[in-house]
C-alpha cells in the first residue's frame, strides 16, 4: 500500500547548480560571466521589538521592526577578467554607482530555473585578492562581498508546488520596510 504522505513530499532544491548575473552600468553588462564557485549570505533579518505590558508578567508583545540584509559573499578562481576590480574602482570614484544582481538557483540538470534571488542596488563592500602561497598548488580564489538594499525571491520555470507565488521585501531610501506577496508572471 502506498504512503499518501510520501506522494505529496516535494524534494528540496540542490545548492550546487547556480549562476550569478551582475549588471553594472558603464562597467559590464554581465560581470565576469557569472563564474563563481561559492555564494553565501542571501538573508534578511527582522528586528523584533518586545514590549511588556504593565501588570501582565506572563506575556510579552512582539512587534515587527525594521529589516536588515546580509552581505552576499561570492568566491571565484581569479582569471584575466578584472571586471570586479574595475567595478570596485568605479564605485570608489562614483559612490552613487549601483548594480543589479540575480542569483539563479538551477535544477540538477543545470538548465531549468528553480528560483531567482534578485538583489537591488548592489554595492561592492569588499574585494579580497587571492591568498598566495608558493608551497600550495591551489587555485587563486578572489572574494567579493556585495551589500544590497532589497531582496526579492521569485520562483523559477521548473514548476512544482508554490509556482507562481513570490516574496518581495525592500527598504526604501527613507528606511521604511514593506513586503508583498503575490503572483509573478
Amino acid at each position: 500500500m502506498a504512503n499518501p504522505a510520501a506522494e505529496t513530499v516535494t524534494p528540496p532544491f540542490t545548492g550546487f547548480n547556480f549562476a550569478v548575473e551582475i549588471a553594472v552600468p558603464g562597467v559590464a553588462q554581465r560581470l565576469c560571466h557569472a563564474a563563481f564557485s561559492d555564494c553565501e549570505g542571501l538573508e534578511m533579518t527582522m528586528e523584533v521589538k518586545t514590549l511588556r505590558e504593565g501588570g501582565n508578567n506572563g506575556r510579552q508583545i512582539r512587534l515587527a521592526g525594521p529589516l536588515s540584509f546580509g552581505l552576499v559573499t561570492l568566491k571565484r578562481g581569479m582569471t584575466r577578467s578584472f571586471d570586479l576590480w574595475n567595478w570596485m574602482a568605479r564605485a570608489v570614484s562614483d559612490p552613487a554607482l549601483r548594480a543589479d544582481a540575480e542569483i539563479v538557483l538551477l535544477a540538477a540538470d543545470g538548465q531549468a530555473v528553480n528560483a531567482r534571488f534578485v538583489l537591488s542596488r548592489c554595492l561592492p563592500a569588499r574585494l579580497k585578492a587571492p591568498t598566495l602561497n608558493a608551497r600550495d598548488g591551489g587555485v587563486a580564489i578572489e572574494e567579493l562581498q556585495l551589500a544590497y538594499e532589497a531582496l526579492e525571491v521569485k520562483p523559477g520555470d521548473a514548476g512544482g508546488v508554490g509556482a507562481g507565488a513570490g516574496l518581495s521585501v525592500g527598504v526604501s531610501l527613507g528606511g521604511a520596510a514593506g513586503a508583498s506577496f503575490g503572483g509573478f508572471a
